[in-house]
């Protein structure tokens, strides 16, 4: 078996998710061609720490990334060819500690606004974001949100398999239900046309379409939010509609951005930064809002305590003080 064959096959018996093997791949072709196309197996361990060293200092990537390459090529060794390592933790890259950029309400009604007003939105788009701000979804999350995870009775959304692979109930905003029961109405009647072409088949994680033949075709396992034309899955071969593309949401975010004159570099995350923000300015409590985004750490919500109060900690500038 080929060395690339040989990582996909372990990959998929850990269930990595399809980017996590895709990015996994890139990176070992491009360790294997930075030194000569020689096989891992020859190279020394000093190999890896001078790839690491070639995109910090030649290619000045970010620490996540720099992470990321150390990561595939840790799996690579210790996972795929069974080679022991010595310890490698010294060569990972300390990452940055960055502000979040955060909307305000009145700018995210403007973004809003924009998207309805827009024609090429196609009407899903501006439902994804109302639930990227009023839920805190990912962008990911919210495009592979399937039709049996929205419960309209208890108001709340079961986020399947997100970071980290762990399940997490969020709010359903009452102002998105309407446009969210109207997306459902318009692919219920997009599904049962399909189904009487003798399509209607949608892609099912792990082993579910062995063990339930059927659940492919049931409604509520459909996409919520579905891309215009069918497809193939890449590795089953068969025909579905599957979920609408990420980059046709974050390109309509993007232009919103510009039309609605926002001075803020703002994208489909800062949507649930802003979430989280305007949680703790209303008073909700920090673990509340860490289940709510699925952290697994606390410290990582915390970072969204830095707008509470007025300035830092609450406190007020002696400018402000001074002039009273």
């Amino acid at each position: 078996m080929k060395l690339l064959d040989q990582v996909r096959a372990v990959a998929r018996v850990r269930h990595f998710s399809r980017r996590t093997e895709a990015a996994y791949i890139r990176w070992i072709i491009q360790y294997i061609r930075f030194h000569g196309t020689r096989h891992p197996r020859e190279l020394p361990p000093a190999a890896i720490e001078g790839f690491l060293t070639y995109l910090a200092v030649e290619r000045h990537v970010a620490a996540s990334t720099q992470n990321q390459a150390l990561a595939a090529l840790l799996f690579l060794y210790q996972q795929v060819l069974r080679i022991e390592l010595p310890n490698l933790a010294t060569i990972r890259a300390v990452r940055s500690r960055r502000m979040p950029t955060v909307l305000s309400r009145s700018e995210v009604t403007r973004l809003l606004a924009e998207l309805d007003h827009s024609a090429e939105s196609r009407g899903m788009v501006p439902v994804m974001v109302r639930l990227m701000y009023g839920s805190g979804l990912r962008l990911m999350e919210a495009c592979r949100l399937r039709i049996k995870d929205i419960d309209f009775a208890r108001g709340q959304i079961v986020v399947r398999s997100g970071k980290g692979d762990v399940d997490r109930v969020v709010m359903l905003p009452v102002a998105a239900v309407d446009d969210l029961r109207k997306q459902i109405d318009w692919r219920r009647a997009l599904h049962r046309r399909e189904v009487a072409l003798g399509g209607g088949c949608v892609w099912l994680p792990d082993a579910l379409e062995r063990k339930y033949p059927q659940a492919a075709r049931e409604f509520g396992w459909q996409f919520v939010f579905v891309a215009g034309r069918l497809s193939v899955d890449p590795r089953t071969g068969k025909s579905g509609r599957h979920h609408l593309h990420e980059n046709a949401v974050q390109r309509a975010v993007k232009r919103a951005v510009v039309r609605a004159k926002l001075d803020k570099r703002a994208s489909c995350h800062t949507l649930r930064h802003s979430f989280a923000t305007h949680l703790l300015e209303s008073g909700a409590d920090i673990r509340t809002v860490q289940t709510l985004l699925g952290h697994k750490h606390v410290e990582t919500t915390m970072i969204y305590t830095h707008v509470l109060g007025n300035g830092p900690c609450g406190l007020r500038s002696p400018l402000d003080v001074g002039s009273c």
